[in-house]
């Protein structure tokens, strides 16, 4: 049979599983515990008052304060430094979709098209085609930072790294046994558990499910929504998280979902044109996010039930200025929305059916359903012998991320048998944390200082 483009070649070619053992020989294992932090590294504040650029202003000092709270809150808002870090450390040179920013709080549960709870990654603001050992080592630091922040022992803490590490290794080899189909949708949630070996989680897991099942936005509505004279609703204000926008921005907004309706499938369109728009609200979100126009839409149907969009401003990825620099191409500009909108669905096994995106006075945006069922686990509230189940757990999400764009078997070849990959990680990931706290104590002694403004607290 004649070989037909964008499908493999039959017999295949060469073995992946090969390839990625060869690259042991060019970035050994053990070399991913390397961190050389050079001298072109920025300060600390100027790195964080660069993160700050084209933000609004009145919300920075949120911002400050949000990343000052905790040395685990400031690697959440820091992940364009990170990035800088990461680009100076070996790479396997595996292309994949990351997230970018996947720190242990930026996995969750949300809800599918029937209302089921799904847990997987859950933020995708920077998420961009790069190394796979990015994510992997983000991961990794951000697990020792909340596990000290949750009080645990540096034993404890360096055991969540290497769990985490150890789940990726072990579920990318795993998928790479699978057959293909298989492998593209596996872990499901009952078996998530199990396959981690996260049984000391289970009730954590319970709780989260039964608030975020309440999660949703007719509950939101119910709480921040008032009727109006002519029978409508529209929001009630609670500064400084949600406050009423002008008509003339609120009507860019609504016109802007025009555009989004043409990147939705044409099968969900029907289901929006039984809504009515009544009304805007600019809402301020997460740490990372705090300081971007982002918006809540609420629209009614005919019963007068609520649904929420959440029309949020895409940035270019904190990323992208470092890619070049690891020794990957720079994708060429596009809207950001998009970006985001894709490389979430090239990374989640079931994503909202809503998800789209849109323009707003020339400012890129995505746009998804709000409060659409989701719940959170905090990890830096997690008792001790539960911060190593959920980084087994976050470890096996990843790597099924990870697997849609990088072939496992490529992958699984590198990361091998052997823990030798794990303990480079938690290497890793301890001296990361280390340095993560001493920025952390840097941008709290320029806050002090009055250096920095910080609204603290919001």
């Amino acid at each position: 049979m004649p070989r037909v483009r964008g499908f493999a070649a039959w017999p295949a070619e060469d073995s992946p599983k090969d390839e990625g053992k060869a690259r042991r020989k060019q970035v050994p294992r053990h070399a991913h515990a390397t961190l050389d932090l050079d001298s072109a590294r920025p300060d600390t504040v100027a790195a964080v008052e660069e993160s700050n650029r084209g933000r609004l202003p009145d919300l920075i000092p949120i911002r400050v304060g949000r990343m000052a709270a905790t040395p685990f809150a400031f690697l959440r808002g820091s992940a364009g430094l990170m990035a800088h870090d990461l680009a100076r450390t070996p790479t396997t040179r595996i292309r994949a979709q990351i997230c970018g920013d996947a720190h242990a709080a930026n996995f969750g549960l949300y809800g599918d098209a029937r209302g089921r709870l799904v847990i997987d990654l859950n933020d995708f603001d920077e998420t961009i085609q790069g190394p796979w050992e990015w994510d992997l080592k983000r991961l990794a630091a951000s697990l020792v930072l909340a596990g000290r922040e949750a009080g645990a022992d540096e034993d404890t803490c360096r055991q969540a790294a290497h769990d985490a590490a150890g789940a990726y290794r072990r579920t990318m080899r795993l998928l790479a046994k699978l057959p293909v189909l298989d492998a593209w949708n596996a872990i499901a949630d009952e078996e998530l558990v199990s396959h981690t070996d996260a049984h000391d989680l289970l009730g954590t897991l319970e709780r989260v499910s039964e608030k975020a099942r309440h999660n949703t936005s007719g509950r939101f509505a119910a709480k921040s929504t008032e009727t109006t004279e002519d029978g409508g609703r529209r929001f009630v204000a609670a500064p400084p998280v949600l406050r009423p926008v002008p008509d003339v921005e609120a009507a860019l907004v609504a016109e802007s979902l025009e555009e989004y309706l043409t990147t939705l499938p044409e099968d969900r369109l029907p289901l929006l044109a039984r809504h009515a728009v009544h009304d805007v609200a600019f809402r301020i979100v997460g740490t990372g996010s705090v300081g971007t126009r982002s918006y809540v839409v609420l629209l009614l149907d005919h019963r007068g039930e609520s649904l929420i969009l959440q029309v949020k401003e895409a940035r270019a990825s904190a990323l992208l200025p470092h890619l070049a620099t690891a020794g990957f191409e720079t994708p060429p500009a596009g809207h950001e929305g998009r970006r985001v909108v894709l490389g979430q669905k090239r990374m989640q096994v079931v994503s909202d059916v809503l998800l789209g995106w849109t323009t707003v006075d020339g400012h890129p945006f995505q746009v998804r359903q709000f409060r659409n069922r989701k719940g959170s686990v905090d990890p830096a509230a997690l008792a001790a012998d539960q911060i190593d189940d959920y980084a087994r757990m976050t470890g096996a999400l990843l790597a099924r991320a990870h697997s849609h764009s990088a072939d496992p078997r490529l992958v699984a070849g590198y990361c091998g048998k052997s823990e030798e990959l794990d303990e480079a990680i938690a290497a890793f990931a301890v001296s990361y944390a280390d340095r993560t706290e001493a920025d952390h104590a840097e941008l709290v002694a320029a806050v002090r200082a009055g250096k920095v403004a910080a609204e603290l607290g919001v």
